[in-house]
């Protein structure tokens, strides 16, 4: 079963998309922001982190930087989910290292599609 952390600080999504994930076969852990992922990070090693860009205490950004710092993380697919849909703010995620970038309003169906497909 793959696991996947959901960080978002907004209840409506984390509950739509933990309802879907788990409905499609996911372990998923919730989040609240990116203190509670790094959190969960010393304890488990994730398939997929879906991560915000605008949380409280730890940025998604500041978050992606944490993780990609750890040897044991590197292979981790980093996913931005963020209503921040300038340009730059999509380029700067992918150069950070992120997978994807995904910006709001999303499909749930498309996310989840193009999340399989990463392990194709």
């Amino acid at each position: 079963m793959k696991k996947i952390i959901i960080a978002d600080d907004e209840h409506k999504i984390l509950m739509s998309l933990e309802y879907s994930f788990k409905k499609n076969g996911y372990d998923v852990y919730i989040a609240r922001d990116g203190t509670e992922v790094l959190e969960f990070l010393k304890t488990m090693i994730p398939d997929v982190i879906l991560l915000d860009i605008m949380m409280p205490n730890l940025d998604g950004y500041s978050t992606l930087d944490i993780i990609k710092q750890d040897e044991k993380l590197k292979d981790t697919k980093v996913i931005f989910l963020s209503a921040k849909n300038n340009p730059r703010d999509i380029e700067k995620g992918l150069e950070m290292g992120a997978h994807a970038y995904v910006t709001k309003p999303y499909s749930i169906k498309k996310l989840m599609q193009q999340i399989e497909e990463m392990f194709e």
